[in-house]
């Protein structure tokens, strides 16, 4: 079976007194996940707007990644397939197919 699909992330991104937020939206077009990020400048740093911008950003992200990972998980356990109780092993990644 061949697929194609397109999912879209939309991020929005503001900055007031060297606080930056994020909320990034992952649309796959049946649901949508939203996510969460921050990042503050320590008063004795440069602020350099785009270090703030990329943190908040990357952990926006990283929310949305995370709630996709549990969905995920929680539709494989319910087909029998989900990860097996107790210590986890090395993580799957896409890297080890290839090697």
């Amino acid at each position: 079976m061949t697929r194609t699909l397109e999912w879209n992330v939309h991020l929005d991104l503001s900055e007031e007194n060297g606080t930056t937020k994020a909320e990034a939206v992952l649309d796959t077009g049946s649901e949508k996940l939203m996510g969460h990020g921050v990042a503050r400048c320590n008063p004795q740093d440069v602020d350099i707007p785009t270090i703030g911008d990329e943190l908040a950003a990357s952990r926006a992200m990283k929310d949305v990644a995370g709630q996709l990972m549990r969905a995920a998980d929680r539709e494989m356990e319910a087909v029998g397939a989900g990860p097996t109780k107790g210590p986890l092993g090395k993580p799957y990644a896409w890297t080890d197919v290839a090697g």
